[in-house]
């Protein structure tokens, strides 16, 4: 795994590079004209992490009431984790799960709603790729490139609702523990015993609860579409203003190939590469689109770092105050 890695990075950092040469200088030109106010981007990203945490507490709050602060800080490292780390968009989520065993929160329950949410925002990001490709071909009246998106949502639908249907009728995690005991041997896996049973229970309950499924969609949804304020004013900070509906498919579909290719550390010439391709279709020229990267670059080191240092800082304390505790201080 640590090699596929590697290689994704090399190859997303040589890709990258060659679209940065091929546009040269042009790149910085939208940069300098827009200069510190596309430093308000940082704070704008407050409000898409804040609804999907609120998407997150309707989960959760079927056993547990959680302070929507406390879910916005975990989200918030959860996001750091994926989009800054080589952790292959699943080491975010383990941490979650963690932070939130240790607000209180039980850990089957905790597993439960984070496996749940990623589910749904499966669900919920299919629904905005789509409301992405409707306003694409509103907008271009051309169904290049389009095509093949729908043909992607088409054959990556049965796969979604296949894997929810497992979650409610399969006993997934069960599976898992009994395959890991025959594999790695039952001593080293007894502190797993009865934990996948109960959290595959915990998840039956939590996908046959419909409005609380609804209610999180509705919230995951509804901050994909407020994330698309970032591209729409980052645009119009450059100098090529857009209407909000392209902003949402580029926003949708650049997001859907980042997704897709995961194994590329924070989607390095991946995002870049999905910006040029997906704006020329709506009269975005390839340094734009590089421009407008480089400065959601910058908005991901500038709001994910001080996440990350902050989960750092929780982390040292705990252990500080474990050894303390231990008596080896």
């Amino acid at each position: 795994m640590r090699l596929a890695v590697r290689i994704a990075l090399a190859a997303g950092l040589a890709l990258l590079i060659a679209l940065i040469m091929h546009e040269g200088s042009a790149v910085l030109i939208p940069l300098a004209r827009a200069g510190g106010v596309l430093l308000w981007l940082v704070p704008l990203h407050a409000l898409p992490i804040l609804l999907d945490s609120l998407g997150w507490r309707a989960l959760i709050a079927r056993t547990r009431e959680t302070r929507v602060g406390t879910l916005f800080w975990i989200a918030s490292v959860r996001e750091g984790i994926n989009r800054l780390l080589p952790a292959a968009n699943i080491g975010g989520e383990l941490v979650g799960i963690r932070l939130l065993a240790e607000t209180g929160v039980d850990g089957v329950a905790a597993a439960a709603s984070v496996t749940t949410e990623v589910v749904l925002t499966l669900f919920s990001q299919y629904l905005f790729v789509a409301l992405g490709v409707a306003f694409l071909l509103r907008l271009t009246h051309t169904v290049r490139l389009a095509d093949g998106v729908l043909i992607g949502l088409a054959a990556s639908l049965p796969v979604i609702v296949l894997l929810a249907v497992l979650l409610r009728y399969g006993s997934i995690f069960a599976r898992m523990e009994r395959l890991a005991v025959r594999v790695l041997g039952e001593q080293k896996l007894s502190f797993l015993a009865g934990q996948s049973a109960r959290l595959d229970a915990a998840v039956r309950e939590l996908v046959t609860d419909r409005p609380r499924l609804l209610t999180t969609m509705a919230w995951q949804l509804t901050g994909m579409v407020a994330g698309s304020l970032e591209t729409w004013l980052a645009l119009r900070w450059l100098g090529h203003p857009v209407p909000f509906g392209a902003a949402i498919a580029l926003e949708s579909l650049t997001m859907t190939v980042r997704n897709f290719v995961f194994l590329v550390p924070a989607g390095l010439g991946v995002q870049e590469a999905s910006l040029v391709a997906f704006g020329a279709l709506l009269g975005i020229d390839g340094d734009l689109a590089l421009a407008l990267s480089l400065a959601k670059r910058m908005r991901e080191i500038l709001f994910g770092v001080p996440a990350l240092l902050s989960w750092y800082w929780v982390e040292g304390r705990r252990e500080l105050q474990h050894v303390r505790g231990s008596g080896k201080y």
